[in-house]
């Protein structure tokens, strides 16, 4: 290749190198998650997930060592591996990012219905009320829609800490936290508003960051194809043919130099 073709060729070696490395990432992270949710009953919901995840991490691998072979070897082959298989990735991403944006609305509607399935939170079962616990207690939240939700059985992941930012109330003279002659505060603010909140900002850093690969996926398959159609303009350096006809002296001259007098 030319001059201009190096800096195309290490232009694409940095990008599939990024792609690795992520691709090394996600697979970590998807192990660890597996892991960790290895015992937990949400586990059987997510496995479809997880076989999806390793599936395309191990082939977008797999392509990066095809199209780094293929560029460092000049094999149009690997090329075409690489392009073909990365376009069906990159429409993986893009049927992702679509469901992206299409899942916020339902989601909050899905989220919001569960909850307050829950209601009221007096009856719920032990497993429910540790979660809600945790809820209360990361988010400085109490309750879903408001803290009389539980009635006057009010837990102690509603007690505002001390000297705490978040807005607070005192607690209902009726509720299981008062004690008399003392003011016992809890959080005013419900919990399922910010549960909502925090779901829709994560998805949209997830459709952030996938927009992200997405380009990076495009580039790469731009490089690749640029580098396709430079292998395919790629001169052949003419071989040197020797003849029997080209042969010293068989040359004539056009004119007779004159002659000159020397005085």
């Amino acid at each position: 290749m030319g001059k201009g073709s190096v800096w195309l060729k290490w232009s694409y070696i940095g990008a599939i190198s990024v792609i690795a490395g992520i691709g090394v990432l996600m697979l970590g992270f998807t192990l660890f998650s597996h892991g960790y949710l290895m015992h937990e009953e949400e586990l059987e919901s997510l496995v479809t997930g997880f076989h999806f995840a390793y599936g395309f991490i191990s082939i977008t691998l797999l392509l990066t060592i095809i199209g780094g072979f293929g560029v460092w070897k000049e094999k149009k082959w690997a090329l075409i591996v690489f392009t073909v298989g990365m376009i069906l990735c990159t429409l993986y991403l893009i049927a992702n990012e679509v469901g992206l944006l299409i899942v916020p609305s339902q989601l909050k509607v899905l989220l919001e219905d569960d909850y307050l399935s829950m209601l009221p939170l007096s009856k719920v079962n032990v497993t429910e009320i540790a979660h809600l616990n945790n809820t209360q207690s990361e988010l400085k939240c109490c309750g879903l829609l408001s803290y009389r939700d539980w009635d006057y059985n009010i837990p102690k992941s509603c007690l505002c800490a001390e000297n705490s930012l978040n807005p607070c109330v005192a607690a209902p003279r009726n509720s299981s936290l008062f004690i008399e002659d003392r003011i016992v505060m809890i959080y005013a603010k419900p919990c399922l508003s910010i549960i909502t909140a925090q779901a829709m900002k994560t998805i949209h850093i997830a459709s952030g960051i996938l927009m992200g690969l997405i380009l990076l996926w495009v580039g790469s398959i731009a490089s690749c194809i640029a580098i396709l159609c430079q292998l395919n303009k790629k001169m052949e350096t003419p071989k040197v043919v020797y003849s029997s006809e080209a042969k010293a002296g068989n040359y004539t001259s056009l004119m007779e130099a004159p002659d000159t007098e020397i005085t």
